[in-house]
C-alpha cells in the first residue's frame, strides 16, 4: 500500500528553514537594501535558492536563463551553483530594478558569471537558439508564463531543467472562485505543465511553490 503524503504545515516550513544553510551577509544586506529602496520583497526564499543550486549542479548546468531579475538575488544564488565559465543571463524589463541589481551583482563573488539583459522576456526568449541552455528559471509576470513555456521547451536542451516560482500564486490556485489574474494564469500554466508529454515535473512546496521540471526532449 502506498503511503499518503502528509500535509505540509507552517511547522514543516519553519523546520526546513531552520535546517537550510543561511544566505550569508551579502544576500542579507541585499534583501535589506532592496526593501529600503522600495523594491518589492518577493525574491526567492533561502531554501529555494539552496535547492536551485543543488539542481543546477546535478544537471551540470553552464548556461542558465532567468526571466525576472528583480534585484538580482536569485541570479547570485544560481551563479554560485555554476562552474567557472558558467553564465546566468537574467532578463529584466524594469530599468530601475536592472540598475539596482547590476550594482549588487558587481559586489558579489560571481559578477563574472551574470549578465543582465534588459527587455521583456516575450521579446528576448525568441532570439535564443534551440537547445542552447541547460536551465531556465521563470520568476516574472505570471500572466506571460503560458507564452514563455513553448520558448523554454525550444531553448532548453534535452535533459535540461526548468524551474518556475510562485506555483501556488500566494494560495490563489487553491481557490476555484478566485478571479485574480495571477491566480488564473498560474492555474492555467500548472495545468499546461502537467499535461505536456515532453515534461516531467513536481511542485516542491517551499516558498510560494517551486516547479522543478526536466525537459525530456
Amino acid at each position: 500500500m502506498t503511503e499518503k503524503s502528509r500535509p505540509v504545515t507552517e511547522a514543516h516550513f519553519r523546520y526546513v528553514q531552520e535546517h537550510t544553510q543561511p544566505e550569508g551577509p551579502l544576500l542579507r544586506d541585499l534583501r535589506r537594501e532592496a526593501a529600503e529602496a522600495g523594491i518589492p520583497t518577493i525574491a526567492i526564499a533561502p531554501e529555494q535558492g539552496s535547492l536551485m543550486q543543488i539542481l543546477l549542479r546535478l544537471v551540470g548546468a553552464r548556461e542558465v536563463v532567468e526571466v525576472g531579475t528583480l534585484y538580482g538575488l536569485a541570479s547570485i544564488w544560481m551563479a554560485r551553483g555554476l562552474p567557472q565559465g558558467g553564465r546566468v543571463r537574467t532578463i529584466e524589463i524594469d530599468d530601475a530594478h536592472a540598475d539596482f541589481a547590476e550594482r549588487w551583482i558587481a559586489r558579489s563573488d560571481v559578477a563574472d558569471r551574470i549578465e543582465i539583459v534588459r527587455g521583456a522576456g516575450r521579446d528576448i526568449l525568441p532570439t535564443l537558439e534551440d537547445d542552447s541552455v541547460d536551465a531556465v528559471f521563470l520568476d516574472a509576470d505570471r500572466e506571460s508564463y503560458g507564452i514563455y513555456l513553448p520558448e523554454c521547451l525550444r531553448i532548453i536542451r534535452p535533459g535540461g531543467l526548468l524551474m518556475v516560482d510562485n506555483a501556488f500564486a500566494g494560495g490563489r490556485v487553491l481557490d476555484a472562485e478566485c478571479d485574480h489574474p495571477s491566480g488564473q494564469a498560474m492555474r492555467t500554466f500548472n495545468d499546461m505543465v502537467a499535461r505536456e508529454p515532453r515534461l516531467r515535473g513536481v511542485i516542491v512546496p517551499i516558498g510560494d511553490g517551486l516547479w522543478v521540471i526536466t525537459v525530456l526532449g
